[in-house]
């Protein structure tokens, strides 16, 4: 937590925080998935969305305004992959889950590598403010116990900001809300949505418009805080 702390943009520390304390997480989004149909097609097919996240020729062929070209535009403006995520994932693993079912495995990694798919989809930016605002939607998506404490640290963060702390505090409130009334977006096959238009997508998943604030930086934060 020190070490996130110090440095907000250090991934590594993300997932040893996440894979520390998440409990039984990923046990219980698995048995939710087994409950429904579109679910337990997810479990038996396995898809690897990192294969479609990572063709960037054949997003930016998909249609203006669609769920693949808001994602390259996220990713391309913030100069990550999501082969990155996943190599950060695997840097701050210590291998808690080796010996889980091949299934829980598979969900792990489709939360992990779908985050900033999820970015685009609900218009948070890869900023402070905007990746506290994602993971508390994450929260109310999966109630998963690291998250909240990685929140309650990004809001502490945000406090040496000017606003910051103000904004950190309606961003979660707001995440919290939007997580609440969406769709649930773990059962949801992202690999057959990519060229649909984003704004069909968002009123399809129960996803309503970002609220407008002001971006806060890692840069930004290091500086108010030194």
């Amino acid at each position: 937590m020190r070490a996130l702390v110090k440095n907000p943009e250090d991934l590594p520390q993300v997932f040893t925080i996440a894979e520390s304390l998440s409990g039984d997480t990923i046990f219980r989004l698995t048995r939710r998935l087994r409950t429904s149909e579109s679910g337990r097609q997810l479990l038996a097919d396995r898809p690897d969305i990192v294969s479609v996240l990572a063709d960037r020729k054949t997003l930016a062929r998909a249609p203006r305004g669609s769920v693949a070209r808001a994602y390259l535009a996220f990713v391309e403006r913030e100069g990550i992959s999501a082969e990155g995520i996943r190599e950060a994932s695997r840097a701050g693993s210590h291998g808690v889950n080796e010996h889980w079912p091949e299934e829980v495995r598979w969900v792990r990694e489709r939360m992990r590598d779908s985050h900033d798919l999820w970015h685009a989809i609900t218009g948070y930016a890869g900023d402070l403010v905007g990746e506290t605002a994602l993971l508390a939607f994450t929260f109310a998506q999966t109630r998963n116990p690291a998250l909240a404490l990685i929140v309650g640290v990004g809001t502490l963060k945000l406090s040496a900001v000017p606003d910051g702390g103000r904004q950190a505090r309606h961003a979660v409130i707001d995440g919290l809300r939007r997580g609440r009334r969406a769709a649930w977006l773990p059962e949801v096959r992202w690999e057959t949505l990519m060229h649909e238009p984003l704004d069909a997508v968002r009123a399809q998943l129960g996803i309503d418009a970002v609220p407008a604030y002001r971006e806060v930086r890692a840069d930004q934060y290091r500086s108010a805080a030194a």
